[in-house]
């Protein structure tokens, strides 16, 4: 699978690809277009992360109740040596939803004691944001070769699976996963089974099941970045789109569904409106406390990361928590 190369930066060390999105991949305008036609209405999470959403989930990760960066980075810390002791020597260290990449760091500095150089592919949505992070990265460790694929992550493992990059190590942090259903999610694994070869090897990050008030706090915080974070994609389809959202009229709702083991994100009309979105040629009634479902972060149990990872052609190899059991990383490889 080719991809276009957009830019070529002087550094040798250094080059950015984008990603001709398959056709089966819906615009952002056929998916506002079918989520708000659609009862009860919804929007897909991946539209969250234009420049101002990926700085705004950035902003959330340094908060006080939102405990899953803080404590996977505590994990990664802890483990990384050991971590990388499982991992093939001289390979492709391969980050999907990379962001930042700054819970990478950890990982890519303990590659460094054994390994003379590193070729890292970091695959992020954001163009913007991959390659702020990227130009740190290879200014800050002349050991890096870096490849950033701007790419949604099935197009990416498409791309993973016709390209030759021997030793790969695919990870997958920040709990992101989550944001699948689990037949998603189970789709998803299949994708990255079916990247992978049989020395390969792919690090799992998963937010644990735990009690209602610590999730429902990590997903509401009191300063209300996550409403703004919410709200911002409302934003996007009025500037993107032609959209006439009142982000007044419009409030952030999260709540913990107890019987799907999944928080979820509701943009809440407060009032009967209708909004025309220019793009679409479109208007679209709410009544009053309807709401948009933007989100939903899967909470997981051992049990069904087992029968997933099974059931897609892996197996868990190793896993490594904390000391609440709050979050899981778990290295999985194919099943033997």
């Amino acid at each position: 699978m080719e991809l276009e190369t957009i830019e070529k930066f002087t550094q040798s060390r250094f080059k950015v690809k984008i990603s001709r999105m398959d056709k089966s991949v819906k615009s952002f305008a056929e998916d506002v277009r079918e989520g708000l036609s659609t009862t009860p209405k919804f929007l897909p999470p991946k539209y969250f992360y234009d420049a101002e959403g990926s700085r705004l989930f950035e902003q959330i990760c340094e908060l006080p109740e939102y405990y899953v960066t803080r404590t996977e980075q505590a994990i990664l810390e802890k483990h990384a040596d050991e971590i990388v002791q499982h991992l093939p020597e001289e390979g492709s260290l391969i980050e999907l939803g990379s962001g930042s990449s700054r819970k990478t760091r950890v990982l890519i500095e303990a590659l460094l004691k054994k390994a003379e150089s590193i070729h890292y592919m970091p695959v992020d949505i954001s163009q913007t944001m991959l390659i702020d992070a990227s130009k740190v990265l290879i200014n800050e460790y002349p050991e890096l070769h870096i490849t950033a694929l701007v790419s949604d992550y099935f197009t990416a493992l498409q791309y993973l699976r016709f390209e030759n990059l021997p030793g790969k190590s695919i990870i997958f942090l920040g709990s992101n996963i989550g944001n699948f259903d689990l037949d998603e999610a189970l789709q998803f694994l299949r994708k990255v089974c079916e990247a992978m070869q049989k020395q390969d090897k792919f690090l799992l990050g998963t937010d644990m099941q735990k009690e209602r008030e610590i999730l429902e706090a990590a997903y509401d915080d009191a300063q209300g970045i996550t409403a703004h974070f919410n709200l911002n994609v409302l934003k996007r389809i009025n500037r993107e789109l032609g959209g006439n959202f009142d982000l007044n009229k419009f409030v952030h709702r999260a709540f913990y569904n107890t019987s799907l083991h999944r928080i979820e994100m509701h943009l809440q009309s407060l009032d009967n409106q209708t909004v025309y979105i220019e793009a679409l040629n479109q208007t679209f009634r709410f009544k009053k406390d309807e709401t948009i479902h933007t989100e939903n972060s899967y909470k997981y149990s051992m049990d069904q990361i087992y029968r997933l990872a099974d059931q897609a052609g892996l197996q868990v190899c190793e896993s490594w928590f904390d000391e609440k059991r709050w979050f899981g990383l778990h290295l999985l490889e194919i099943k033997q």
